[in-house]
């Protein structure tokens, strides 16, 4: 019987994956701090019950550019599937943070109705985390198995749901003073969350199942 082996870090990879790691890391700089100077000239900040706009847009483009990168680029899909899923999953443990918006929340700072399930919804998450990293290092074919899949399955509908309950209460939003909404969301540093965490963490999640489809392809050949 073949063993299923996670790719190591220290292993040698593909000739392209190896070579376009100092473009992935310039692009995250570069996203990064992009990110921080819109955010500090107060380019994502929305009026009251509008839609956040320039938020969804901040939002989306990084995602569409990472799946039109994974399609036109063999080199960066190459590099998507030699990424340590180990790794992939102790990054997802961050999401733990998610008790900040709960504490926002005792505050008064965001609105029950995305403060709680977003940040319980990513406690959830990054609670998991740890066993999932457990159960690779103990058996690598676990990352073809369903436990695993509907972890990450999971993990992206929770992102999807903190982002559009976020959407939704700043549309219900009034303007009234005293009235606690989202627009926190659209200024430093939580800006950073929805921009930029939310989606690398959907770009990690897009990853693990590429190589568990990977995984389970070659089981069938």
């Amino acid at each position: 019987m073949s063993a299923t082996v996670l790719p190591r870090p220290a292993e040698s990879q593909p000739t392209g994956a190896g070579g376009i790691r100092p473009g992935i890391i310039l692009v995250l700089t570069a996203w990064l701090v992009l990110v921080v100077s819109l955010g500090a000239s107060g380019a994502f900040v929305g009026r009251p019950g509008q839609p956040p706009v320039a938020v969804a847009i901040g939002f989306a483009s990084p995602l569409l550019l990472f799946f039109a990168w994974l399609r036109l680029s063999s080199s960066f899909r190459d590099f998507v599937l030699s990424l340590d899923l180990r790794l992939i999953a102790g990054m997802q443990a961050w999401r733990w943070g998610g008790l900040g918006f709960l504490s926002l929340y005792a505050h008064n700072v965001l609105p029950a109705m995305f403060a709680l399930p977003a940040g319980l919804g990513d406690m959830a998450v990054g609670f998991a985390a740890p066993w999932m990293i457990l159960a690779l290092v103990r058996r690598p074919d676990f990352a073809a198995s369903p436990a695993f899949v509907r972890w990450n399955v999971l993990g992206m509908l929770d992102l999807a749901l903190a982002i559009a309950l976020g959407t939704l209460s700043a549309t219900l939003s009034t303007g009234a003073a005293g009235e606690i909404t989202t627009a926190p969301m659209a200024t430093l540093p939580l800006l950073l969350i929805p921009v930029f965490l939310v989606p690398l963490f959907l770009m990690l999640h897009v990853a693990a199942l590429m190589q568990s489809r990977r995984i389970v392809r070659s089981r069938g050949a």
